[in-house]
C-alpha cells in the first residue's frame, strides 16, 4: 500500500528493524505502546483503520 522497505518503515515508527522484523515475521508480539507507534506512523502517511462491520485499512491520500 505504501511500498515501505523494512528500514524505512522502521525509521518512520522509530523501532529498531528487528523489532519490526520478529513482529512482521510472528516471532514475538508488540507491546501496546509500539502498536500505537505503528499506528501512527501509518496514519501520518494517509492509512485510515477501518473499525466496523468489516475492519480494515484503506489509503486515503499518499503523504511522502
Amino acid at each position: 500500500m505504501l511500498h515501505w522497505r523494512l528500514r524505512e518503515a522502521a525509521k518512520r515508527i522509530g523501532v529498531a528493524q528487528r523489532t519490526l522484523s520478529r513482529f512482521e515475521t510472528g516471532q514475538s508480539r508488540p507491546v501496546r505502546g509500539t502498536v500505537a507507534l505503528i499506528k501512527a506512523a501509518y496514519e501520518a502517511a494517509g492509512v485510515e483503520f477501518i473499525d466496523d462491520a468489516k475492519p480494515g485499512v484503506r489509503l486515503l491520500k499518499a503523504k511522502s
